[in-house]
């Protein structure tokens, strides 16, 4: 048996200096590419989305509902989503 030196392996970044999949930025969209956000509809209404960072949804406010966020993957599935409206139809207010 002898004793050969490991051939070297290439010195590649940091894990704080690699970027996320797809490329983009994520740290001020929660997670998600803002390039995606740009794409993303409600599949029920095909309206824009808006982002709420602090609830981690996509908000529908066209169909009165929003749309949860995990593990920085969008689930736009109506069945998934939580209704923005009372029992009255009335939207839910804020507190």
């Amino acid at each position: 048996m002898t004793d050969d030196p490991k051939p070297e392996t290439p010195q590649t970044d940091s894990p704080a200096d690699a970027s996320p999949p797809g490329g983009g930025e994520t740290d001020a969209h929660g997670g998600i590419d803002p390039k995606l956000l740009d794409l993303l509809v409600c599949p029920l209404t095909k309206k824009t989305l808006r982002h709420d960072v602090e609830a981690n949804e996509l908000v529908s406010e066209a169909a009165g509902l929003a749309y949860p966020i995990r593990g920085g993957v969008p689930i736009l599935l109506p069945s998934e989503a939580r209704s923005l409206r009372d029992d009255d139809g009335d939207a839910e207010r804020a507190s």
